[in-house]
């Protein structure tokens, strides 16, 4: 259906996304894709990271911290400032698996976010969706999921299927409490009656079906913006996790600033450049990439 050129050494090798696995992705809300990137990308991503982390950008977070030197580093928002991340996005072929998930020959790239756990880090990170908490809506929306190390199925993400077709915003963790630095002016989101209390994930995994996979460097996930995502953590004492997070946004996605907050909240540059509620995105502030998908 899609080929797509991982850019491995001097002769590129080339990798299909399926019907199946499209089929999948829209049914179940994420799918596996194993080994879509080559080591030239994994490398040039933790170079990107290691920059990110010795000047985090606005968005910069931790999120636990559970002894000295053990901690869970968020960013986002930085591919404009970090020349690794911005030739990803530009170059690779990520934007090509987002546009042949969502069915579209056009994507707006929305933002980049990495996720960073030192070695033997044990906090979890909490159920949640995640476009409940942006400044924009819409269905047709994919996150990839990429690690830069191998990560086992215990410590990886997880997922429960089919969750982003309930039709639910859920009542979820505030992560701007998870803030043991006491940082200020950290992004809050408010909950109210509106929102319905997430179910007990974690004692009954069974019953929703928890997924999550082993992975290799180079492996990805795939998933839609409202399933409900979370679980993982729980690393060995000689393993840490490097993840570095893409999303990509459809073409019924619009502009929606909402009164419960947002996290990321980027209502501040969006009005900046003229924009309002319902507004499409454009090509400005989260530029378009148009691919050839057949």
């Amino acid at each position: 259906f899609i080929i797509f050129d991982l850019l491995s050494g001097s002769l590129p090798k080339m990798k299909r996304i399926s019907e199946e696995q499209i089929a999948e992705f829209d049914s179940k809300g994420v799918v596996f894709l194993e080994n879509y990137f080559s080591e030239k990308w994994i490398k040039k991503l933790k170079i990107g990271i290691e920059k990110n982390i010795l000047n985090p950008g606005k968005e910069k977070r931790v999120w636990s911290k559970e002894s000295e030197g053990q901690y869970t580093f968020y960013d986002s928002d930085n591919w404009r400032n970090i020349l690794e991340y911005r030739e990803f996005i530009e170059q690779s072929s990520m934007k090509n698996i987002a546009a042949a998930l969502l069915s579209t020959k056009k994507v707006n790239f929305f933002f980049d976010a990495i996720f960073v756990r030192s070695e033997g880090v044990k906090f979890s990170t909490p159920w949640h969706q995640d476009e409940p908490y942006w400044s924009v809506e819409g269905f047709n929306t994919v996150s990839i999921w990429m690690p830069l190390v191998d990560v086992r199925k215990e410590s990886a993400l997880a997922f429960v299927p089919g969750s982003h077709r309930w039709g639910k915003k859920f009542r979820q963790q505030d992560f701007g409490e998870l803030n043991p630095d006491n940082e200020e002016n950290v992004n809050k989101v408010i909950f109210n009656s509106e929102w319905e209390i997430i179910p007990d994930i974690d004692n009954e995994r069974d019953k929703y079906n928890v997924t999550s996979w082993d992975m290799k460097a180079g492996d990805c996930v795939a998933f839609n913006a409202r399933i409900i995502h979370g679980g993982g953590g729980n690393l060995l004492p000689d393993k840490d996790l490097k993840v570095f997070n893409t999303q990509w946004l459809g073409e019924d996605v619009r502009v929606c600033f909402k009164e419960s907050g947002m996290d990321p909240d980027h209502s501040k540059k969006m009005k900046g450049a003229g924009k309002s509620s319902g507004d499409v995105l454009g090509n400005d502030l989260y530029p378009i990439f148009y691919t050839d998908n057949a």
